[in-house]
C-alpha cells in the first residue's frame, strides 16, 4: 500500500487543521493505520491510531479530546482532525499503515508503510 499525506500548514494557536492520508494499491481497511509526528531534534512519536476493523482508536495523552482519527472507506483515506491546536503540536506529521495482525499499535516498529510527512506549524 502507498500512502500520501497532505493538509498541513500554518495555523494560529486555537485553530484547526485536518490532515488526510490517501491510500492506494490496497484497501485501507486491511490495515491498522496511525499518525505519528516528529519535531526537529526529537524522536518520532505516536499521535493516534485506528484498529484495522475500525472498532477502536488510541491517542497520546497530549492530544486526547482535541484530535480525532477517522477513516473513509469509500475514499480509501484516513484523516486526523486537529482542533484547539497548540504551539507544541508543531511538527512534521506522518501517516502509517500496519498489517492487520497488529490490531492497533502505538509502536513505530509495527508500521511497515509510511507516507511522506506534512508540516504542521502552530504559531502562538
Amino acid at each position: 500500500v502507498q500512502l500520501q499525506a497532505y493538509g498541513g500548514g500554518l495555523v494560529q494557536a486555537g485553530g484547526s487543521l485536518r490532515l488526510s492520508c490517501a491510500a492506494s494499491g490496497r484497501e485501507i481497511s486491511s490495515y491498522a493505520t496511525g499518525w505519528f509526528r516528529q519535531a526537529p531534534g526529537k524522536e518520532r512519536e505516536f499521535v493516534a491510531s485506528i484498529h484495522w476493523g475500525g472498532v477502536s482508536t488510541s491517542y497520546v495523552d497530549s492530544v486526547k479530546g482535541r484530535f480525532t482519527i477517522s477513516r473513509d472507506y469509500a475514499k480509501n483515506t484516513v484523516y486526523l482532525q486537529m482542533n484547539s491546536l497548540k504551539p507544541e503540536d508543531t511538527s512534521v506529521y506522518y501517516c502509517a499503515a500496519a498489517e492487520a495482525r497488529y490490531g492497533s499499535s502505538k509502536m513505530t516498529t509495527a508500521y511497515a508503510y509510511w507516507g511522506q510527512g506534512t508540516q504542521v506549524t502552530v504559531s502562538s
